[in-house]
């Protein structure tokens, strides 16, 4: 025991060796959770207690062998002095005692080396065993899903069979949407884990005082001086705490709130008897039963984007449009936030399901959400902020369910302009991939790329989400990004976690390292320290039982009066769920879907008389509904067939499904077709007058 350090001893090695292989397992699948910053704090907080306590013990052994033998000499000297035989027959006794302590002590430290030689032994026949479980348990994952595919193809062949119901063709069945099922062919497409890429970038923070470097390496081509990086004189926040909670003040709503929702009853449902027919289709297309939602519609899940608005309110004081391409880039991170403990779906809204969140007084900001395609789902978006800044956007969702895991694409643009600039920022949504759907506890990853635009001032942010990696050695959900101007030089530094918080380094020399292995060139960044723009609000207490909703979700269902009759917060089957009664949710939300298909089949018949009264069937133009996209602003992605009724060759008017507060346009900044706010919705809410609203709940 004597002299072993802590890292030698068998007790360390088989400790870190079975914790690291919980936590970390050696499977390249991409499909274990990642451990949090949490789980390795306490991880590298046991190991040093650990190795702190054996330190300790290998210490007493040798004071105990030190003192022991001092004591003996001392007693053994008090036995040669001429003392009467009373105090010699004590001093022998005590010598005795001494001796058979010392004896025992000794015992006892060769007992805790033998034990520690022995769990290292065990140790590694218990890791064997444990990697032989999960090497099973992997070729079982792979067997249910090859088993669940070879299913999947032979319904798909059983209904493209002659004389099966599937392949009977009629002129009602031949009506599709342009955005209608998808092929065999994209039912086939197999969606591989993002692979990690080196970091193009690099970052040194720079001393403020001295920050200029001589060298031939330096490119000059992205210089900046700190006394612009001023925390009195800018809108950045400093990073301590302090102005963290004076912000959580100010953001307090003057309107009281609710403050938590029923507890998530325990019900038992079999994953895998609902999700093996899923594989490789549209799960959005699958009738899933409420025990895999959150009492939550994909609405109102699209306004918690907002819960961290205070970014660009104060990215409207910003002067430079680098300095609020900084705080747009923090506001587009923010968003996911909620993600990392939501692993439940949002309920898929009724197509012309509305929700509003009125936060005007509050917050100075109200939005809209309507769900205007079905199939695909497309939800628009649009809010307004008295405070100086207009958000819009329309986002499809594309889900595709892989048997380990399910991979969420949003499709579609999302704007932002503020009011007094004219600066109109433009980007796009990263792919998010829910991990372990059929064996494990589920988690969610978010991997790809955030391009974000200033159309005014051509100014660029470059975010990358790393995905998860066992082999990296960086903090899991990383997010990297580089702030350029329209020259392409490099003003800010972007960096943080995309469920915690995001900083801001500004950048003061720029250089070109050496070229890797794989023929890259890295480019290394000199940064002042770093300021924290955004940082996540802890969770309300007892979240874990409240689906993980932040405060702001938990108030976003909370009844309201005066809303539309088609708000989310009056669909029953949600309501029902969220006061735990998931039998009664069920079925309600099984009446509200037969209501929608009976609405839906309503429509393709009206199209199908439409065409056939003008004689021409359904390609009577020669183009078709496809071919005629160009003068047909309302043919994409309505529910059911959307004829070209403006083309003049085409049979009797049908103008199919129409959005009732949204309408569709060219977008001139991206030139792709959206539904963009055309009004009058708030008016209505003003006078009360819901005509025009339809009854689907």
């Amino acid at each position: 025991m004597k002299g072993r350090s802590c890292w030698e001893s068998g007790s360390v090695r088989s400790f870190c060796n079975s914790a690291c292989l919980n936590k970390f397992p050696k499977d390249d699948s991409g499909d274990e959770e990642p451990a949090s910053q949490s789980d390795k704090s306490e991880l590298h907080g046991t190991l040093k207690t650990l190795s702190s306590k054996l330190e300790d013990l290998s210490t007493c052994n040798d004071l105990i062998a030190k003192h022991g033998a001092a004591l003996q000499r001392s007693l053994s000297e008090l036995e040669n002095l001429k003392l009467p035989a009373e105090s010699g027959e004590k001093i022998k006794a005590v010598n005795e005692r001494a001796t058979l302590f010392r004896i025992t002590s000794n015992a006892m430290i060769n007992a805790c080396r033998d034990f520690l030689d022995l769990a290292e032994t065990h140790s590694r026949k218990w890791q064997r065993a444990l990697q032989y479980e999960r090497e099973q348990r992997i070729r079982l994952e792979e067997t249910i899903e090859q088993l669940a595919k070879q299913h999947n193809s032979l319904e798909r062949a059983c209904r493209g069979a002659p004389g099966s119901a599937g392949s009977t063709g009629t002129a009602k069945g031949s009506v599709q949407s342009s955005k209608g099922e998808a092929s065999d062919e994209d039912e086939e497409t197999e969606y591989f884990d993002a692979m990690e890429d080196a970091p193009a970038f690099i970052t040194v923070t720079a001393d403020p005082k001295h920050h200029r470097r001589s060298g031939s390496n330096l490119s000059g081509a992205s210089e900046g001086h700190p006394e612009d990086w001023n925390l009195e004189d800018s809108v950045f926040e400093s990073s301590n705490q302090s102005s963290y909670n004076e912000s959580c003040k100010d953001l307090l709503p003057k309107k009281r709130r609710r403050t938590r929702i029923p507890d998530k009853p325990n019900y038992s449902l079999n994953l895998w008897s609902i999700m093996k027919n899923c594989i490789g289709k549209e799960l959005s297309k699958i009738p899933m039963p409420v025990n895999f939602n959150e009492p939550l519609s994909m609405l109102q899940r699209l306004t918690e984007d907002l819960e961290y608005h205070e970014l660009l309110d104060k990215a409207v004081k910003c002067e430079s449009s680098t300095e609020q391409m900084c705080f747009v880039a923090a506001f587009s991170v923010s968003s996911y936030s909620t993600t990392v403990h939501r692993t439940a779906k949002p309920f898929n809204p009724l197509l012309g399901e509305t929700y509003e969140l009125d936060r005007l007084e509050e917050f100075g900001f109200r939005s809209l959400c309507e769900q205007v395609s079905h199939h695909p789902p497309a939800a628009a978006h649009h809010v307004f902020s008295k405070r100086g800044w207009t958000l819009w956007q329309e986002i499809t969702i594309a889900s595709k369910f892989r048997g380990k895991y399910l991979s969420i694409m949003p499709l579609g643009a999302i704007h932002l302009e503020f009011h007094s600039s004219g600066n109109h920022y433009v980007w796009r949504k990263v792919t998010s991939t829910v991990h372990n759907i059929i064996v494990g506890k589920l988690w969610i990853d978010q991997s790809g790329e955030i391009e974000i635009v200033n159309h005014k001032s051509k100014d660029k942010c470059q975010l990358k989400f790393t995905p998860y990696s066992y082999f990296s050695r960086d903090v899991p959900r990383k997010v990297t990004g580089v702030v350029s101007d329209a020259d392409g030089k490099a003003h800010y530094v972007m960096s943080g976690t995309w469920d915690e918080k995001m900083e801001c380094s500004k950048i003061v020399h720029s250089s070109h390292g050496s070229t890797s292995s794989e023929g890259k060139q890295k480019t290394v960044y000199q940064t002042l320290s770093p300021k924290v723009l955004w940082k996540k609000y802890p969770l309300p207490e007892n979240a874990e039982n409240m689906y993980f909703f932040s405060d702001l979700a938990l108030t976003l269902n909370e009844p309201e009066e005066r809303v539309a009759p088609t708000d989310s917060r009056l669909r029953p089957d949600q309501r029902l769920m969220e006061s735990g009664r998931w039998d009664e949710a069920n079925v309600e939300k099984q009446r509200l879907e037969e209501k929608q298909r009976a609405v839906r089949r309503r429509r393709e018949a009206e199209a199908v008389e439409a065409l056939e009264e003008g004689g021409m069937g359904r390609d009577g133009c020669g183009m078709g509904w496809r071919g005629c996209r160009g003068e047909n602003p309302a043919g994409f992605g309505e529910e059911g067939p959307t004829p070209h009724h403006l083309c003049p060759r085409a049979g009797k008017d049908y103008e199919g499904y129409i959005p009732l507060w949204f309408e569709r346009k060219v977008d001139p900044m991206t030139g792709e077709l959206i539904c963009a706010y055309k009004g009058g919705y708030w008016e209505a809410k003003d006078k009360q007058d819901w005509s025009v609203c339809p009854d689907i709940f």
